[in-house]
C-alpha cells in the first residue's frame, strides 16, 4: 500500500532527536520515560514512549493545568471518561492511565493510547499521490467512527485532518476529544460557538446559532472529503465572515428557512449582499477522482441547512463508499477474520455504540477540589485488577523536556 511510504516518509521528516529510554523498576512500579514529541494540541502534548512492561511503543498524552478552574476540570474529566468509554476500531481510546500521586500533589494527568504513525493533514500536504481507493477507505473509516460517536450521543466538534490519525496500513482513528461534548436535545439550551477549526466550521456555527447538533461534524467531514480530492483546503478564509462568504460563493445564497437559527447580524450580512446562484459544478474540477458519485455525496454533506444535511449513518449507505467498505473489511478491520475456507464477515459493518455516554456528573461538580477528588478516584478505580501500574520517572532528561 502506498500509504506505507507516505506515513513513514512524513514521520521521518518530522522526528526530532530521539532520547534514549531508560527502564526503571521501583517498588513494583514501572517508570515510563518519553522518547520523542509527536504532537501538540490546545489542551496537551503527546509523546511517543516505550511501555516498560512489554517494550511496546505507545503514545503518552499529558493533560496539564487540569485544576486551574472548574470549567477546565469538567472538560478534562469528560475527555478522560470518553477515552475510557470508547471501544471502536476507528476511534482512539485509552489503553491505560498513569498512576496519580497523592491527591495533594495531583496536578496533571497522563493517558496512554495506541501510537499512530501520522495524521491525515500530513498525508494530504505530502507530494505522494492519493488514489481513489485511498480516499474511499479513509472516508469510510471517518464516517464509521463518526456514526459510533453520534450513536453514543457525542459531538466531536473539532473534526479536521490533524485529528484523524493514520497508520502505514491506512487504518484511521478519530482523536482529540478536548472539545467533544454530549449532544444537547433541548434547543433552548445554549451551546458555545468557540468550536471547530475555522476552515471546517459549519455555516450554522459561523452564523452564531446558539444550538446545533451532529450535523456540524458531517459538514467538517465534507470539507475533508473535498480536501482529499483536491489536495487543498476547500474554504480557506482569513476570518469567519470571509469563511461564510466563501461558502455562499459555492452553495449560493441560502433561503431564509436555512437561516432560522442564525443571529441577526449574520442574517443581515447575507441578505444585504448580492444574490448568489450555486456553483457546485466547480467541485468536478477538484481532481480526476471527483466523479459523479463523489460529487453527489459531497453535495449531500455540504448543505447549508443542517436539517437537510445528510447524517453520518446515511452517508455510509452511499454507493460511493461500497468499495471502501469492501476493502476495509477484506483486509484491514478487526471485526472480520479469515479461515481456511474463506473470509468470515461480521453481521454489522458499522456498529453503533452499545449505550449512550453519560454526562450526569457535569451538574454535580461544584468545586475544583471536588473535581480533583472525583478524577483521582476515577483513575484509581480504573486501574483496579489491571497490570502493574505505571508512573513517570521525573529525574530523566526526557521528562524534563516533556514538562517544558
Amino acid at each position: 500500500c502506498s500509504c506505507y511510504y507516505i506515513a513513514n516518509k512524513i514521520v521521518a521528516s518530522h522526528i526530532t532527536q530521539c532520547l534514549h529510554s531508560l527502564l526503571h523498576v521501583l517498588q513494583a512500579r514501572n517508570r515510563m520515560e518519553p522518547d520523542r514529541p509527536i504532537g501538540y494540541g490546545a489542551f496537551g502534548v503527546v509523546w511517543s514512549v516505550t511501555d516498560p512492561r512489554d517494550g511496546r511503543k505507545v503514545a503518552l498524552k499529558k493533560m496539564p493545568n487540569v485544576f486551574q478552574n472548574l470549567v477546565s476540570c469538567k472538560r478534562v474529566f469528560r475527555e478522560l471518561r470518553m477515552l475510557c468509554f470508547f471501544k471502536h476500531d476507528n476511534v482512539l481510546s485509552a489503553l491505560d492511565i498513569l498512576q496519580p500521586p497523592q491527591i495533594d500533589c495531583f496536578e496533571e494527568i497522563y493517558v496512554i493510547t495506541e501510537l499512530m504513525q501520522s495524521d491525515l493533514h500530513k498525508v494530504i500536504v505530502s507530494p505522494q499521490p492519493l488514489t481513489t481507493d485511498h480516499i474511499k477507505v479513509f472516508l469510510y473509516q471517518i464516517l464509521r467512527g463518526l456514526k459510533y460517536l453520534h450513536s453514543a450521543g457525542i459531538l466531536h466538534r473539532d473534526i479536521k485532518p490533524g485529528n484523524l490519525l493514520v497508520n502505514s496500513n491506512c487504518l484511521l482513528k478519530i482523536c482529540d476529544f478536548g472539545l467533544a461534548r454530549v449532544e444537547e436535545p433541548d434547543p433552548s439550551r445554549h451551546m458555545t460557538q468557540e468550536v471547530v477549526t475555522q476552515y471546517y466550521r459549519a455555516p450554522e456555527v459561523l452564523m452564531g446559532s446558539r444550538h446545533y447538533g451532529s450535523a456540524i461534524d458531517v459538514w467538517s467531514v465534507g470539507c475533508i472529503f473535498a480536501e482529499l480530492l483536491g489536495r487543498r483546503i476547500l474554504f480557506q478564509a482569513q476570518s469567519p465572515i470571509q469563511q461564510l462568504d466563501l461558502i455562499t460563493d459555492l452553495l449560493g445564497t441560502p433561503p431564509l428557512s436555512a437561516m432560522a437559527s442564525a443571529c441577526e447580524g449574520a442574517r443581515a450580512h447575507i441578505l444585504r449582499g448580492p444574490h448568489k446562484p450555486p456553483s457546485l459544478s466547480v467541485l468536478y474540477m477538484l481532481s480526476d477522482g471527483a466523479t459523479h458519485e463523489a460529487v453527489h455525496l459531497l453535495c449531500r454533506m455540504l448543505v447549508f441547512d443542517p436539517a437537510k444535511r445528510i447524517s453520518g449513518s446515511d452517508a455510509l449507505s452511499h454507493p460511493y463508499l461500497d468499495e471502501g467498505r469492501l476493502r476495509y473489511h477484506t483486509c484491514m478491520c478487526q471485526c472480520c477474520y479469515s479461515v481456511p475456507s474463506g473470509r468470515v464477515y461480521t453481521r454489522d459493518f458499522e456498529p453503533p455504540a452499545d449505550r449512550n455516554f453519560s454526562h450526569s456528573y457535569d451538574n454535580s461538580l461544584l468545586s475544583v477540589w471536588q473535581g480533583k477528588e472525583l478524577i483521582h478516584h476515577f483513575i484509581t478505580e480504573h486501574q483496579q485488577g489491571k497490570r502493574v501500574p505505571l508512573c513517570i520517572n521525573p529525574q530523566s532528561a526526557a521528562f524534563k523536556t516533556f514538562i517544558r
